[in-house]
């Protein structure tokens, strides 16, 4: 089926060719019965898991061998959209020749990177990235119905967003992974805090442990960190100030790269590092404006502030910016 069939190019594009692929011809779609199972000595469990966050609904079947717990075949029904059918199609085929044991601590995380053409690229859309959570969930019911116990027994994480049953530890790999920056972007990914809201920010419905606006915070003070000490040669102090000049430009172009550059390349414009100086009072940083940048009024005042109070933030106190 041509793309234009299904979607408007542009949404479209966002699908990863293994998508596209299962959403029109799933290999694991179909049913197991009770009379195959019976056949073989196996056990059949059926699961059935519904996405109030969306409407969607999914069906897992597994055949087990109860002399050593192991799925030897699974198949899916999915009553949803065609990235509900990819998802529920790549779970199935993961829970293939593991254990329950094993299968039960497939993620959603997992069934996303199994989508992808290639690990940079997200398999789907930002506002389909639930469907997986779906298949995340239908996967601990199974396993909950054949071990005879609860599903959330096997709840290891922290669940922040009820509504849309997404874990502490499912959207800090998301923020990661996706390199995320607002909420909106977090809500877009995985849906939480798309529903009932109380999980964005304190002040809602509902007191909470967890909220995203800390959640990404975090995670995105925690991969600042980790920039900085890639910059830095192995073995070199993390400590901006007792950097080597060489450690300090690294730190300094990483800063700038995950905070400033890409505004300033909105505006047709960039920067620079010239040379950096240390004196007993500051770190002066020299920086030469590029392209729109270069002789803008804002160069002298906004601009510059916002450059020298992001560098100070997250590098030094000590830090002067001086245009030439």
């Amino acid at each position: 089926m041509a793309k234009n069939d299904l979607l408007s190019g542009s949404l479209w594009d966002q699908y990863s060719n293994k998508v596209t692929t299962l959403m029109n011809n799933p290999t694991n779609q179909g049913e197991i019965t009770q009379e195959q199972c019976d056949a073989s000595g196996h056990k059949l469990i059926v699961a059935d898991f519904g996405a109030e966050s969306c409407g969607d609904a999914v069906r897992l079947y597994w055949e087990v061998d109860p002399s050593n717990d192991t799925i030897v075949n699974s198949k899916f029904k999915s009553f949803g959209c065609g990235t509900a059918i990819a998802s529920s199609d790549m779970m199935a085929e993961l829970c293939i020749g593991k254990t329950v044991q094993e299968a039960v601590k497939i993620t959603n995380i997992d069934v996303e990177m199994a989508l992808r053409d290639d690990p940079e690229t997200p398999a789907v859309p930002p506002q389909k990235m639930h469907c997986s959570v779906m298949a995340y969930d239908v996967i601990k019911k199974a396993a909950g119905l054949y071990l005879g116990v609860d599903a959330t027994s096997f709840e290891d994480e922290i669940i922040v967003c009820e509504c849309a049953r997404i874990s502490l530890g499912t959207l800090r790999e998301v923020i990661k992974l996706n390199d995320l920056k607002t909420v909106e972007q977090v809500t877009d990914y995985t849906k939480a805090g798309g529903f009932c809201k109380s999980c964005i920010k304190p002040g809602g419905h509902e007191a909470r442990e967890y909220y995203l606006v800390d959640i990404l915070a975090t995670v995105r003070h925690e991969m600042d960190m980790e920039k900085m000490q890639n910059a830095a040669d192995a073995g070199g102090a993390g400590d901006f100030e007792n950097m080597t000049l060489v450690q300090k430009i690294k730190a300094i172009d990483a800063t700038i790269d995950d905070s400033i550059r890409q505004f300033l390349i909105m505006d047709g414009g960039n920067v620079e590092i010239i040379d950096v100086k240390d004196s007993p009072d500051y770190i002066d940083i020299y920086i030469r404006y590029l392209g729109a940048c270069n002789g803008c009024a804002s160069s002298s005042t906004g601009t510059l502030y916002a450059i020298e109070s992001t560098l100070k933030e997250k590098l030094s106190n000590k830090i002067r910016v001086l245009p030439i």
